[in-house]
């Protein structure tokens, strides 16, 4: 029986609690298809701040990189805000992606039929979505240099950097079209070329790296445009490309035409073995202890990482089936409910999702 190491870093408000879920599902999961999980908790966010003044301490980094994958919840709490900027827990994110080499961010944005009445976009139009966004993940404006903030010509002036080396674009870009390959292979790379030279070289890198690809078909889209177009017309989307901070806008505008931040999952690729995995909404300090947040997101996210992690396919598509038969019987979480469902809790939700695997 093949045993895998999973650092598990359930973070701050919310966190522990859709990662219990993910959890059971996951054990449910592996016990069911003949593997073993090993889970390891380690603090990441406020609540290593709290132990240890730092938010992502080496202990948490030493446990995730002896891992096989790893398992986050979300990181943050307004109570945190006042802190020194590179203690805030928020750095935790960008510091762990570093550190893992984290280039590649994978999130998909469905709607499942079962949920088109929940979308705040008209059925018609977002009936069918099934968008992957591949967001790079290392680079941009939130790791260029130089940045800060600085007194000019008497007055405060604050300065981030958009940078990308080519082979940092070229790299994401294999992703996007290796995803593609598996999927309608067709290729969007949003940018900003019109106006940002870091665009023009992302256009032309991504171009020249197309031709390794004849059968996927590639376009081009401004990010503006683009953020219009996923509302408008989202089904003409199969694989979004695009750097951190338009990927990072996107995939959340994206997540609406699902209907809510808690369906959806992402995944974190590197070129080693690592990847780590978690929902793209937030901590949601508000909801911590109510029984009520969404764990659908995170409860995808264990399932991408059998996916992309241990190359489980069948063990994927089970626990994304057992969410579906969920829904379709009409279990749903406050985010989600509808008129004429039934209205359950955080860790009943689990429960159901693990009778159905």
């Amino acid at each position: 029986m093949s045993t895998y190491n999973i650092a598990l870093l359930a973070g701050d408000g919310t966190g522990k609690e859709v990662t219990d879920e993910a959890v059971k599902v996951l054990k449910k999961t592996a016990e069911k298809y003949s593997f073993d999980l090993n889970f390891e908790p380690a603090l990441i966010g406020g609540c290593a701040y709290d132990k240890y003044k730092n938010p992502l301490p080496e202990e948490t980094l030493n446990i995730a990189k002896k891992s096989d994958a790893v398992l986050l919840g979300a990181v943050g709490d307004s109570k945190y805000d006042n802190l020194p900027a590179e203690v805030r827990p928020e750095r935790a994110l960008l510091g762990i992606r570093k550190e893992l080499n984290l280039f590649a961010n994978l999130r998909p944005a469905i709607v499942y039929p079962e949920l088109t009445s929940v979308s705040p976009i008209k059925e018609e139009v977002v009936s069918g979505t099934d968008i992957m966004i591949i967001r790079e993940l290392t680079g941009d404006v939130y790791f260029g240099e130089p940045k800060g903030i600085e007194i000019r010509n008497g007055e405060k002036f604050g300065y981030n950097n958009m940078c990308y080396y080519e082979s940092e674009i070229r790299r994401i870009a294999h992703i996007a079209f290796n995803v593609a390959m598996k999927r309608r292979k067709k290729v969007c790379s949003v940018d900003k070329a019109n106006v940002l030279d870091v665009s023009r070289l992302w256009r032309e890198v991504v171009s020249d790296v197309a031709k390794e690809y004849p059968e996927i078909e590639l376009n081009y889209m401004y990010v503006d445009n683009a953020a219009m177009q996923i509302i408008r017309e989202p089904k003409q989307f199969d694989v979004l490309l695009t750097g951190n901070i338009f990927g990072d806008i996107l995939s959340d505008e994206a997540s609406m035409l699902a209907g809510s931040l808690g369906l959806l999952p992402s995944a974190s690729l590197s070129e080693s073995k690592i990847a780590m995995y978690e929902p793209i909404h937030g901590s949601a300090p508000d909801l911590k202890g109510r029984n009520i947040v969404n764990p659908i997101a995170t409860i995808l996210s264990g399932a991408m990482m059998l996916k992309y992690s241990f190359n489980m396919d069948n063990e994927y598509n089970a626990i994304v089936n057992a969410v579906r038969k969920t829904l379709k019987d009409g279990y749903r979480t406050q985010d989600i409910m509808q008129d004429g469902m039934k209205l359950v809790g955080t860790d009943k939700l689990g429960d159901i999702i693990c009778s159905n695997i």
